[in-house]
């Protein structure tokens, strides 16, 4: 059974940092995409940032380019969001989920119950 646990959340001052982990289990994690959604209050699931299965190619949502960076460890199932320079309108719940920018909606057959990052002055 796919499943999906996230960790790392908390409640910084704007500029702060977080480290957001996610443990996939239950299907071959090697050979998957992967991303980091989030959805703020009140608004649609957002996508944040993806990297391939091999861990050398990621890509980034516009708001958060050279604030986030997504990571993995194949060996460990594991997939990383380093949070940097974190800003008010970073608030939200973040989950990971199997697939890329593209697919992530489709591939991802049950979502976790997300770590929520919450940025306030």
């Amino acid at each position: 059974q796919v499943r999906f646990v996230e960790s790392g959340g908390g409640e910084v001052q704007p500029g702060g940092s977080l480290r957001l982990s996610c443990a996939a289990s239950g299907f071959a994690f090697s050979t998957y995409d992967m991303s980091w959604v989030r959805q703020a209050p009140g608004e649609a699931l957002e996508w944040v940032s993806d990297i391939n299965s091999g861990g050398g190619t990621t890509s980034y949502a516009d708001s958060v380019k050279g604030r986030f960076t997504i990571s993995r460890d194949n060996a460990k199932n594991m997939v990383y969001l380093q949070l940097n320079s974190l800003k008010l309108e970073d608030t939200a719940v973040y989950f990971c989920g199997r697939g890329s920018e593209r697919s992530f909606f489709v591939d991802t057959p049950k979502w976790g119950q997300g770590t929520r990052v919450t940025v306030s002055l």
